[in-house]
């Protein structure tokens, strides 16, 4: 098959490099100067064994991307840039596209699922980091991610087999999963502690912030009666695939610091602590804490400020 990596960010970048080096064809959609950079000099992979070359066609829309019958979309942009992501690949792909979503967030499924018949979904455990127009940083000395995918609302095709079946002979560990959304709600509630990661300096009280969020998390999710994957579930298809580079310092900060760390004013909170306090209210409840981190990020984003310059303590103190 061929692939068309839309979003060519951290996660984006990492398994488009990483496909096109065990030999898949691979288009990559970026923009900007990272785009730039990718046509001129190629994107490189930054990883344990070195930094990789990728000489592959790139573009900043579907209109220039060479479709066929075999070619599936990997969606890679974040979720608040999946409706222009949508209009452009709506306006260009065929009608029978098929969307891989390769996204943090429970969202975007629902929202690809009502143009796109054939929707996937892939539950996302990948450390990576783009800083630098051209390159993109594989955090993993192990596989590179775990990138399990089942079809969306639910089940497993050929499609989706063939999906994993590429992504582990490029060294991903992949199985196709029936129930990949109940998988990528416990992502979810792991990614609640983005918005700390993002806004406040590491410390006892940004754990608690984090720990308050995450319960919260939990809880709403069992009102709502959405199936989640235990975390004891989640550790175990974790084990010790994802170990570390060696070389590398510990990672700065998680994909929503990297958003702010880069001055993009457009952030991911909305399809994360958001999507909690969205199913709050849905079924009569309230979500204070991922409420109060929603509000905290978009005002750090707006305001420019960097990230990790709030106290966690006075946000802590903020609440009921």
């Amino acid at each position: 098959m061929r692939y068309v990596v839309y979003g060519t960010g951290a996660v984006g970048g990492v398994v488009g490099a990483t496909l096109h080096l065990a030999g898949l064809r691979v288009t990559l959609v970026a923009r900007g100067e990272h785009l730039s950079r990718i046509r001129s000099h190629g994107l490189v992979l930054d990883r344990h064994d070195g930094r990789h070359l990728v000489d592959a066609p790139a573009t900043d829309t579907a209109a220039e991307v060479a479709w066929t019958g075999d070619t599936v979309v990997l969606l890679c942009v974040k979720s608040h840039q999946t409706e222009a992501a949508l209009v452009d690949l709506l306006a260009h792909a065929p009608a029978d596209v098929r969307v891989v979503c390769v996204q943090n967030g429970v969202a975007n499924e629902r929202a690809v699922l009502r143009r796109v018949a054939s929707t996937y979904a892939v539950c996302v455990m990948l450390p990576a980091t783009h800083l630098e127009p051209g390159v993109v940083v594989q955090r993993s000395q192990g596989a590179p991610g775990i990138l399990d995918v089942g079809r969306v609302p639910g089940g497993v095709d050929e499609l989706a087999q063939r999906i994993s079946d590429d992504l582990c002979r490029s060294g991903f560990a992949s199985v196709p999963r029936p129930d990949i959304m109940a998988w990528k709600h416990r992502k979810l509630i792991m990614n609640l502690g983005n918005a700390v990661d993002a806004a406040c300096a590491p410390g006892p009280d940004a754990d608690e912030l984090v720990e308050r969020a995450q319960a919260e998390g939990e809880q709403v999710l069992a009102v709502a009666g959405i199936p989640v994957v235990s975390a004891a579930e989640d550790q175990a298809r974790r084990g010790d695939l994802l170990r570390r580079r060696e070389d590398q310092p510990a990672p700065a900060g998680g994909s929503t610091w990297q958003s702010l760390a880069r001055g993009t004013r457009g952030v991911e909170v909305d399809h994360l602590a958001g999507e909690v306090v969205l199913q709050a209210r849905l079924h009569g409840h309230v979500a204070p804490v991922n409420a109060l981190l929603q509000r905290t990020v978009h005002d750090l984003a707006r305001s420019g400020r960097p990230p990790r310059s709030l106290n966690a303590a006075d946000l802590l103190a903020s609440l009921p």
